[in-house]
């Protein structure tokens, strides 16, 4: 276990030094977490959604693959060459083209939704929520990344400490979400108490400072009620 925890850790702190080193992944990013809202205020269907997050995917693959090169090649040497260009611009272009796949998945998705409004309707509503819930787990993901590289001074786990707790506003934003979707007390009880444990658990293991874990679980609370909202907005 410990061993996979590890190589996570090696995983998500490639993702972070990318974001903090690379303007493009910046972008990347915040497109991402744009796209993302879109598709909730525009009701993409399972397989657009599935469309959208593969695009999203290999963009910041190729982004991330492209840097791992350019860093192979100034680590083998310092002086132009050849080699060293063509590794490089194979490397951009291999970013450019899913940058350009992006665009037209994009516009296939979205053009007919941003033409036509009629997608607001009552089956919509019903079935809104499911929707909501799967984003804004996504965009609370992607806003604890960003806070994380932002905050980050130091080499170290990016799953075990910093600010915010991302295990604490992951579990408060499902929290939320099960509280506004379900609208029982029972099941909003429990959620509430399944996400506590999650944040006390990361103070009874020494992981989070008490303000890493209020932050993180403020994060999740915020964001999910926002996402909630503007989707709300938008129908009424």
């Amino acid at each position: 276990m410990k061993g996979f925890l590890d190589s996570l850790n090696y995983a998500i702190s490639g993702i972070v030094h990318v974001f903090k080193t690379q303007r493009n992944m910046k972008i990347h990013f915040t497109i991402a977490i744009l796209v993302i809202l879109a598709s909730i205020l525009t009701y993409v269907t399972r397989f657009e959604l599935i469309a959208v997050i593969i695009s999203i995917s290999f963009v910041i693959f190729a982004e991330m693959m492209n840097t791992a090169i350019e860093t192979v090649v100034d680590l083998i040497t310092n002086k132009y060459h050849q080699l060293a260009r063509i590794a490089k611009n194979v490397g951009a272009g291999a970013s450019l083209i899913t940058a350009i796949n992006a665009l037209i998945v994009g516009y296939i998705v979205f053009y007919r939704k941003l033409d036509d409004l009629s997608f607001v309707s009552l089956n919509y509503l019903i079935r809104l929520p499911a929707w909501i819930t799967f984003a804004s787990l996504l965009v609370v993901g992607l806003v604890v990344i960003i806070f994380k590289a932002r905050s980050s001074k130091k080499k170290g786990s990016y799953l075990q400490g910093g600010m915010p707790s991302g295990h604490t506003a992951l579990a408060f934003s499902l929290f939320t979400s099960i509280a506004i979707f379900a609208k029982n007390p029972i099941a909003t009880t429990f959620s509430a108490i399944l996400a506590l444990i999650v944040a006390e658990s990361r103070l009874e293991t020494r992981v989070h400072t008490f303000l890493e874990v209020v932050m993180g679980a403020l994060l999740g609370l915020m964001l999910t009620v926002v996402i909630y909202s503007l989707a709300e907005l938008w129908i009424f």
